[in-house]
């Protein structure tokens, strides 16, 4: 469980989480390829490629002459509801105090964030000479802090409170002197003067790190880091399988994935349409025997609210690995994607759940539906079970990070085969 704390706490923005999954991909042996380069791609051998500094696809080549006849493509997204920190950002305030200028990124649960230590983290883009370059900074200690107004001005805080980002959720900084410039921190950490840095994309974040207790695990940005630490762990567990294993990992999917790096881009298409011009086959053809699984958490019946969770489809932590399904396709799940996908869970013995939210209670959506109106494949959305999903500090079984890594590690050993009128064939 130490890895999957250490992998979250190593990834307090997208960046760095991109960041870490490419410097451990270096240490296995992938090869990073740039986009606005050629691709020479060997047999063999596997490669990555990151986009935006946030979004990363790392694939296999085949280690044989023969073409592959299947794609099994695994994804999760590296964002998380988050304070950014806008480009101007100190704001002076009463009483000396210096606060950071923010809005919410994704939807977020206020309350969690109040007196908390937090810290800053994000990039900057730095002058050179004809250009710039990034730099990711991670100030890691606790530097801020948005306090709640005490109880005795705030008699209805208890009551209902709706809060105010731009007024109740702004972080302190510091006061007066003692406070250190906000700018030369950040240029301090990245390695620079204050006046090279032109622009940045800079976030709060919660630095205490994860800790398992009495079956359970708490740690910041669950939602959807332990997904992504799943998919990366079968990934590379898997070794070289009869298909070609892709495993995606997105940015932005908190805030609807329309940008050039997120799900509803067509970075998976780019990418998918370069390796199949190196293998000489069509990639309409490997997509119609392909799969996809959509990892993303799901909402466990809660302690003390089973009230909102559909009666005949809660999930459990500790449960086993959720299936999602919803009518409207906010989870892109149906009969033929869930089938294959529990029968592969079969094979390893591993326990499924299968999760809908109540009928008058509408949940959230993810990667799967946005990515396949680029990629078209059989997908699944899946994910394990948490509590306090988009708080600053969430809640998950201890169990299930293994159940989704032996599931992926399986699903990426594994090739799919259409064999036309609705029939499917696992080998």
């Amino acid at each position: 469980m130490e890895h999957l704390f250490d992998f979250i706490s190593s990834s307090p923005t997208a960046f760095h989480a991109s960041a870490h999954i490419a410097s451990l991909l270096d240490e296995n042996g992938f090869r990073r390829l740039e986009e606005g380069t050629s691709w020479q791609l060997d047999g063999g051998k596997g490669y990555y490629v990151v986009r935006n500094s946030s979004s990363l696809i790392a694939f296999r080549m085949p280690g044989t002459a023969l073409p592959p006849e299947s794609v099994m493509i695994a994804a999760a997204h590296l964002d998380s509801p988050a304070f950014k920190i806008k480009e101007n950002a100190v704001l002076s305030g009463p009483g000396a105090y210096l606060r950071l200028s923010t809005e919410k990124y994704g939807g977020m649960i206020f309350s969690s964030w109040f007196d908390r230590p937090l810290s800053v983290a994000g990039r900057v883009m730095i002058r050179k000479e004809k250009g710039v370059r990034t730099s990711l900074v991670d100030l890691r200690e606790p530097v801020a802090l948005i306090p709640h107004v005490a109880i005795h001005m705030n008699r209805s805080v208890n009551d209902g409170y709706s809060y105010n980002p731009a007024v109740d959720l702004l972080p302190l900084w510091g006061i007066g002197e003692n406070a250190k410039d906000f700018r030369a921190a950040v240029a301090e950490n990245a390695g620079c003067a204050p006046d090279e840095i032109l622009s940045t994309d800079l976030f709060l974040y919660n630095p205490m790190k994860g800790y398992a207790w009495n079956g359970l695990i708490s740690a910041p940005r669950l939602d959807d880091l332990e997904c992504a630490y799943a998919v990366l762990s079968g990934f590379w567990a898997q070794g070289f399988a009869k298909a070609l294993p892709v495993a995606c990992f997105f940015d932005n999917e908190e805030v609807g994935s329309q940008t050039k790096q997120g799900a509803a881009s067509p970075f998976l298409l780019d990418v998918l349409s370069r390796i199949t011009g190196a293998l000489g086959v069509d990639l309409r053809t490997l997509l119609a025997s392909g799969m996809m699984l959509s990892c993303d958490n799901a909402h466990g019946i809660h302690p003390n609210h089973p009230e909102y969770s559909d009666k005949n489809h809660t999930v459990t932590l500790n449960g086993g690995i959720v299936v999602k399904y919803n009518a409207n396709q906010k989870y892109t799940s149906d009969a033929v994607s869930a089938a294959l996908f529990r029968l592969i869970c079969e094979e390893e013995g591993v326990p499924v759940q299968l999760y809908a939210n109540r009928a008058d209670i509408a949940g959230g959506s993810t990667l799967g539906n946005i990515s396949t109106t680029q990629v078209a494949l059989n997908t699944v959305d899946i994910g394990l079970a948490q509590l306090a999903m988009h708080s600053a500090f969430e809640t998950a079984g201890e169990r299930d990070p293994e159940y989704m890594i032996r599931a992926l590690t399986r699903f990426f050993g594994t090739g799919l085969h259409a064999d036309g009128n609705g029939a499917y064939s696992l080998f």
